[in-house]
């Protein structure tokens, strides 16, 4: 293991190690590389996994429960594809609606709705409110606090630990601050880190609807519910059902897809709620719309058969993303497995890498690896208003890159950790 331990190093040298890195640094400079790790998409090859979906349903557009999928209706979508979508969030059919394609519009959807209408009456709704402010457990999801912004919401960071958010902070301002009317949640694979909420914390998330002021809501984004690495991961609890047995279901909006299951711009989008939500959701929902896309429902349904189906669709994503894991996680273990510039996780599914710098190296990491051609999330994005106060997260995506591209990313991304470090140590 080719450790770096710069803290073992003198003042000479450091300087010496510097002028190392820095001759690297030039050299890789001019190979002309143009690298991408900036987002969770989906590979050519896992995209093609799905190819079939095109043409499966041969001129049968009528469903097995009756309906024909090219007219209009359906608003909360085909009872085959909820049947689906509940299994993939362990809840009841009737607790399930199917959007469009899109997970993230049925969130902004559920905002809005709550925002300008309530989902209790109008006098529930959160415009009401002199601010409006959402708990945002840090590292986290960029497109989340973007949909706060777009509302004005205030968001205020909580920290996560291996098992989720900090529920005694998260209780504390909850209990304290009647404003607070809502969490985001990623709870399995958590987006950055990877982690998975712990059954202690979904029961005191299920929990806060009883210490929350009237019209709070937890926005349970459960994006990679069934997107393991590691086929052995453990589930997590199912939170609507834990939220039911403490007495306030409607404290619980759940969602998810298949964005990163079958195709990334037509798959199928849906969320779990209690009927009250439901019915509220639908009122608005129903203005708006006539009906989903039931044609995209009914080839989901082909094409995976059932839920195992589903499942064994599961591994074949795990088998293409496990390499690109590896190589981050190789390149990692090798130069900084015993060294104190930069810890990261381990995931056992989702997309992402975490890895946290020293303190307030991470732009500078950022902006070394973009002058050598890779293109890395920009540090802070992972914080509400894109400030992270340590300057310490980096997100890495390595989904779509080959294997061999994703090595070279790393390759560059190790140098301009080590540079960056020894820069700092230096100018202390």
């Amino acid at each position: 293991m080719n450790a770096f331990n710069p803290d073992q190093f003198d003042q000479n040298a450091l300087q010496q190690l510097q002028r190392q890195l820095r001759s690297e640094f030039e050299t890789l400079k001019s190979a002309g590389l143009s690298l991408d790790l900036t987002r969770g998409k989906p590979s050519a090859d896992q995209l093609s996994l799905s190819d079939s979906l095109d043409g499966i349903l041969a001129g049968n557009y009528k469903s097995d429960s009756g309906t024909d999928t090219r007219n209009y209706g359906g608003l909360d979508g085909l009872p085959e594809a909820k049947a689906l979508a509940a299994q993939a969030l362990d809840v009841d059919v009737s607790d399930v609606l199917i959007g469009g394609n899109s997970s993230l519009t049925l969130m902004y959807q559920s905002i809005l709705f709550a925002y300008m209408f309530g989902l209790n009456g109008e006098a529930s709704a959160w415009k009401n409110e002199t601010k409006a402010k959402f708990l945002c457990p840090v590292p986290g999801y960029d497109r989340h606090f973007s949909i706060c912004e777009d509302f004005d919401i205030e968001m205020i960071s909580v920290p996560m630990d291996e098992n989720g958010p900090i529920m005694d902070e998260v209780e504390k301002l909850i209990a304290n601050d009647t404003s607070i009317k809502g969490i985001w949640c990623v709870p399995r694979f958590s987006n950055p880190t990877g982690i998975s909420y712990s059954d202690e914390v979904v029961d005191r998330i299920a929990r806060l609807g009883n210490i929350a002021s009237d019209n709070f809501r937890v926005f349970w984004d459960n994006a990679y519910a069934i997107h393991h690495i590691n086929k052995d991961a453990a589930p997590i609890k199912c939170l609507l059902q834990a939220a039911r047995d403490a007495g306030c279901e409607d404290s619980v909006l759940m969602f998810g897809s298949t964005s990163k299951v079958t195709f990334a711009g037509a798959g199928l989008a849906y969320m779990a709620a209690s009927a009250k939500n439901l019915a509220a959701f639908k009122n608005h929902l129903g203005i708006a719309s006539i009906g989903p896309d039931k044609v995209n429902q009914l080839r989901h349904v082909k094409f995976f058969g059932d839920f195992d189906g589903l499942l064994a669709h599961m591994d074949k994503h795990a088998a293409l993303l496990k390499p690109r894991f590896d190589a981050v996680l190789s390149a990692l273990n090798t130069h900084f497995g015993d060294s104190d510039a930069l810890t990261w996780t381990t995931p056992e599914g989702g997309y992402f890498v975490s890895v946290d710098t020293q303190q307030g190296l991470a732009s500078s990491v950022v902006a070394m690896a973009a002058e050598l051609g890779v293109k890395l999330t920009p540090a802070g994005a992972t914080f509400p208003y894109g400030n992270d106060p340590e300057n310490r997260n980096i997100r890495l995506a390595p989904s779509f890159p080959t294997v061999d591209d994703i090595t070279k990313a790393m390759e560059i991304f190790v140098l301009c950790v080590k540079l960056a470090t020894v820069n700092a140590k230096l100018a202390d």
